[in-house]
């Protein structure tokens, strides 16, 4: 990947960020000073979030993620992405996953009744 790329996706996850930030903020009806009061983080800290002014820590992340009331992983989707499309995203994750470990726990089965003589 490039670097004119790689700088690219990262604009576009930090102008995500600070827009779901400010989104759930409005969402919950809190100005810039009470969500910052609420994560116990300045008011200027998240202007400048919200501004893309700056990159946060996994530390404030989570803190303003507890603050919105909603999973850290949120923040991160675009708001093109709709509920339907998150839970049809998790469900063929999960069906993938599932598959996976049947396939591994046959496999398992398998060995386990030929090491004891019982399938050949």
């Amino acid at each position: 990947m490039g670097d004119k790329s790689l700088t690219l996706q990262l604009k576009l996850l930090r102008k995500t960020l600070s827009a779901n930030i400010k989104r759930y903020r409005e969402r919950l009806g809190l100005t810039q000073e009470k969500l910052a009061e609420t994560a116990g983080i300045s008011a200027n800290m998240v202007n400048d979030i919200e501004g893309c002014r700056t990159w946060i820590s996994d530390n404030t992340l989570v803190k303003l993620a507890t603050a919105l009331k909603i999973d850290n992983y949120r923040l991160f989707l675009p708001q093109s992405i709709t509920e339907t499309d998150i839970e049809k995203t998790a469900l063929q994750d999960l069906a993938t996953d599932l598959q996976k470990i049947r396939k591994d726990f046959n496999a398992e089965f398998d060995n386990a009744l030929k090491e004891r003589g019982l399938k050949k």
